[in-house]
């Protein structure tokens, strides 16, 4: 059954008359398979192209279903089906999976929150001229995944076989945000030079703003009833425009710094915006006035987010602590920690809420999963996808485990032989010599540094003033980070040595 707890090949559906032939690991056994009769092979089936995809139509057909003939006054861990039969609660085996509805589905409704844990990556794309990715954002309906990188353009992937399909400019400069309508009727944009722009659902343009100054947009965010949106900037300003007149109604003034991050309460009139002063500030846009500032932080305020119905506030900030709040008794209800660098991006769960729990250690957790910053994320709108963009010029796709893996949900340290102990679990820190061959290790824009970052699984930083490597891993992570950098520079130095002579005696430099 083709469910989106996993990835399954799928072929190019482009012949009709030859008969279909059963595939497993890319080869292909049909019955003339070995053409004797044609040696030069011009009649021989050409191989079908193999692509991963997550297709969620079939976990949404069965929750259609489940809804026609489940009876309400049923216990929620006993789903019949049409014939009456009663099916247990999810067992950590494979074949459960064909229970693992949509997380928005009814058919859901049964299973726990964890699995909204999305720790297995489903697929990475990378345009051919790449760029870091600034924002991106699903578009209505969750059919395809729309990314504005720095160089402004807009680069269209498709959602469930994550091929890439268009890519156009959009911006003069590079992209901030993006932000759809809540009747998803219009898309608002922004960038590093102060524009904002409406396009349609078709992506075509409609309206240009400029604003802020010309300083950098890094948010927008659309009223309940989408007749006013807000924007902030560099310029310490928060700004109400009116979406129909295309004019600044309101302008709040208050921060003391950038306004890195603002959004509009889902269902009254409010305002919240977090800035580089530390502050997160709470505003009245009819009369302007700041109605409460919350002082939990120590560093700048990068995201803010309301919950579905409003009463929690979620802040992230660069002092590495998620905050959550109850604005109904204007209280802190727990600090979420567990991440080692600062916290560029939140997002809530479109079904599930986790409640007011605060902990060291996250519920699960993807370690290097991208190479640089993650400056953006967005959930599906199904739920069972969670698209992220980064520094490191990828966008990346995560969905859900098959019943019984535990990818993300735990420790990972020890080997295949069922040892380990500290030397394969406990987080150690590493120092190496690099001399005169810093640049050499770091490699052109970083390629060298952040290629030994991922298949290695460590984070390494050079000090180019000492000229050494720092690395952050397991001792069995260091030691292989050691050896590949030492083989790396040994090479280069035996390099250096035969081209010596030929350089006038300079050994190369």
């Amino acid at each position: 059954m083709d469910l989106s707890a996993y990835c399954r090949p799928v072929g190019n559906a482009s012949s009709t008359d030859a008969p279909k032939k059963r595939s497993f690991l890319n080869i292909d056994y049909g019955d003339d398979q070995n053409n004797d009769n044609n040696p030069d092979g011009d009649d021989q089936p050409k191989a079908e192209l193999k692509r991963k995809c997550i297709d969620y139509h079939t976990p949404a057909v069965i929750d259609i279903s489940s809804r026609l003939y489940r009876k309400s006054n049923r216990r929620s861990h006993v789903l019949p089906g049409g014939s009456g039969m009663a099916v247990p609660y999810m067992q950590c085996h494979g074949n459960y999976l064909k229970w693992m509805g949509l997380p928005l589905g009814d058919m859901a409704g049964h299973l726990p929150c964890s699995t909204a844990f999305l720790t297995y990556c489903a697929h990475v794309t990378r345009a051919k001229n790449s760029n870091p990715v600034m924002c991106l954002s699903w578009t209505p309906g969750g059919r395809r995944l729309l990314t504005g990188n720095q160089e402004g353009e807009f680069t269209l992937w498709d959602g469930i076989s994550f091929s890439f399909e268009l890519i156009m400019s959009a911006h003069d400069q590079s992209f901030r945000c993006m932000a759809w309508s809540h009747n998803q009727n219009y898309l608002l944009t922004s960038d590093s030079g102060g524009n904002i722009k409406y396009w349609s659902p078709s992506i075509a343009p409609v309206q240009s703003i400029d604003s802020h100054d010309g300083q950098p947009i890094h948010a927008l965010s659309f009223s309940p009833a989408d007749t006013k949106f807000v924007s902030c900037g560099d310029d310490a300003t928060v700004r109400v425009w009116d979406w129909a007149s295309h004019r600044e109604e309101k302008l709040l003034e208050g921060h003391g710094w950038d306004v890195k991050c603002v959004q509009w309460h889902p269902r009254s009139s409010v305002i919240c915006s977090g800035s580089k002063d530390n502050l997160v500030k709470l505003w009245d846009p009819r009369t302007g006035s700041c109605l409460s500032t919350l002082y939990g932080h120590k560093n700048t305020v990068t995201k803010v987010s309301w919950n579905d119905n409003g009463n929690w506030l979620l802040t992230a900030s660069r002092d590495q602590l998620i905050k959550l709040y109850d604005i109904r008794a204007m209280k802190e209800l727990c600090s979420l920690k567990g991440h080692h660098k600062e916290v560029t991006s939140v997002a809530w769960h479109p079904v599930y809420e986790v409640g007011p729990k605060g902990s060291e250690e996250p519920a699960a957790k993807i370690p290097y999963a991208h190479d640089m910053a993650i400056w953006d994320m967005k959930w599906h709108p199904a739920g069972h996808l969670l698209a992220t963009g980064s520094n490191d010029r990828q966008t990346k796709f995560w969905a859900r485990n098959r019943p019984g893996s535990k990818q993300g949900l735990d420790d990972e340290g020890v080997d295949a032989d069922g040892g380990g102990g500290t030397y394969d679990t406990e987080v150690i820190h590493a120092e190496m010599e690099l001399g005169n061959h810093v640049g050499i290790v770091i490699g052109r824009r970083g390629a060298t540094i952040i290629a030994m970052q991922r298949q290695t699984k460590t984070k390494m930083h050079v000090d180019q003033i000492r000229r050494v490597l720092q690395i952050e891993g397991t001792a069995r992570q260091i030691e292989a980070v050691k050896k590949r950098v030492g083989a790396l520079l040994e090479r280069v130095s035996n390099d250096n040595d035969d081209r010596g002579p030929s350089m006038g005696g300079f050994g190369g430099y």
